[in-house]
């Protein structure tokens, strides 16, 4: 079976995992412990067994894009500009200005796959969400190959045989039976619970929201179904397209009023991890039904899921159907079965301008990671951790002075153009208004305690001068 074109929609900010999920570090990206990896480089690698290395587009944002990069590296493929020597093609790495749903980043992937490749002659593409769970994995891999006769006449779309009936997910009705599949009867949004019943009664199939198609098939049912999604597509940059493209879902665009949709049912596990709920029916339960990250406590309590950060301990006593997630700064307790409305709390700390629905107390970077210890008025304490190779920015700062102490490795400091070594015990001052950059030569990772001491210590205070990842 000939390999296809893959492209991973991975723009989410999953608001209904808050705490965990944050904008600028999304479930997707989320390590889960039971795997060691992101569910997004779990999708990677099974995109790898349908598609060469080249063949991979991701779709996402410009604060998600380093994510992505360091992601793939953890993997073992290096990043480079061309694809060659096993790495992979920094290029294929489709930036949205912003966000307009599902339809319009397939779109995008498929023109700009199209652009980007002399040989275009493989025109079946999968899409794939970068933040489901599948197990079974070799089943849907033979599913997905096997689809694509299909979809040379089909728009294919893969339903789950549902084990539950699960409230939190859109329905499939399968008709008349095809070669491979059937004719899709009919789409259902989210139902109560007792229609969710009668759905599994009459067969339906949970919508996996992956799909399977030939990209002129795609195209021309855009056109013909959506015609300002195509139309947009017509402006010359990025910029004027999403400005003028609706923000509509594929599904509600196309599949849904076209006469060539077809489902091919799967058998397997499949989880798209939408809420806290979804990781309880998931995860591995004691002999109480209990649910536990970390080293907590759970007394004459059953039912729970527990999931607790920094080796904080958490202790249940005579709790039953609650779902407990603590971070440093976030703590949030609710019955199971209510965990769909975490994202009314993202949206009411969104409409208070609240930073937290933003970032962890640990902020991810192209070049590692920081994390705030300590910060009060006028001074803020941080650790900061930098990959083998990777360096800061060349900047400075109008309103902070920074205090730093190596505690791991070497670091290599450059203050107005004057370079020295920091090694693990030593520190340095750079001054407020001087030019500076923190390196790391080193083969370990580096790691410092920065101190800073100011009037004003917020991010945007940074004028960079020259950045190894293009930033402004």
């Amino acid at each position: 079976m000939q390999k296809i074109k893959s492209l991973i929609l991975a723009g989410g900010v999953g608001s209904r995992l808050f705490p965990l999920s944050r904008e600028h570090y999304p479930k997707q990206f989320i390590k889960l412990k039971k795997f060691d990896k992101s569910l997004f480089q779990m999708t990677f690698e099974r995109c790898l067994k349908l598609s060469n290395i080249d063949e991979i587009y991701i779709i996402t944002n410009e604060k998600h894009k380093f994510l992505v990069l360091g992601q793939i590296e953890e993997l073992g493929y290096e990043i480079n500009n061309n694809g060659n020597n096993g790495g992979f093609n920094e290029d294929n790495i489709l930036i949205e200005p912003i966000g307009r749903n599902t339809l319009p980043a397939i779109y995008y992937g498929l023109e700009n796959s199209k652009n980007n490749k002399e040989n275009n002659s493989n025109t079946i593409v999968g899409v794939f969400s970068s933040d489901h769970l599948i197990e079974n994995e070799e089943e849907f891999i033979s599913a997905v190959l096997s689809g694509q006769e299909l979809a040379k006449e089909y728009m294919i779309t893969f339903g789950i045989k549902p084990t539950e009936p699960n409230t939190g997910y859109g329905y499939i009705k399968p008709a008349e039976k095809l070669n491979g599949g059937y004719i899709v009867g009919e789409f259902k949004e989210k139902p109560d619970l007792k229609t969710a019943k009668q759905y599994i009664e009459n067969n339906y199939l949970w919508n996996s929201g992956m799909f399977l198609f030939d990209a002129n098939i795609f195209k021309n049912e855009v056109k013909k179904h959506c015609p300002d999604v195509y139309e947009a597509f017509k402006f010359n940059s990025v910029e004027e397209i999403y400005e003028n493209v609706p923000d509509i879902s594929v599904d509600y665009g196309i599949m849904e009023k076209s006469d060539k949709v077809a489902v091919i049912p799967l058998n397997i596990i499949w989880n798209d991890m939408g809420s806290f709920d979804s990781f309880y029916e998931y995860f591995e339960k004691d002999d109480q039904g209990n649910v536990i990250y970390g080293d907590n406590i759970s007394i004459d309590s059953k039912n729970n899921l527990i999931n607790t950060s920094d080796g904080k301990l958490v202790s249940l006593i005579g709790i039953e159907d609650t779902i407990v997630v603590d971070t440093k700064d976030v703590l949030l307790v609710c019955n199971k079965g209510e965990s769909q409305k975490v994202k009314d709390i993202v949206k009411y700390l969104k409409n208070k301008k609240d930073d937290r629905i933003q970032f962890h107390t640990t902020v991810y970077r192209p070049w590692g990671t920081y994390t705030i210890l300590e910060e009060g008025l006028f001074y803020k304490i941080k650790r900061i951790t930098v990959h083998q190779g990777k360096k800061l920015s060349y900047q400075l700062h109008h309103h902070r002075s920074e205090h730093w102490v190596v505690v791991k490795g070497t670091a290599s400091v450059t203050i107005e153009g004057n370079e020295m070594l920091v090694r693990s015990g030593e520190s340095i001052f750079v001054k407020s208004g001087l030019k500076h950059r923190l390196e790391n030569h080193g083969k370990i990772p580096l790691e410092v305690i920065e101190i800073q001491v100011g009037e004003y210590l917020e991010e945007d205070d940074i004028i960079r001068f020259d950045d190894d990842f293009g930033r402004k």
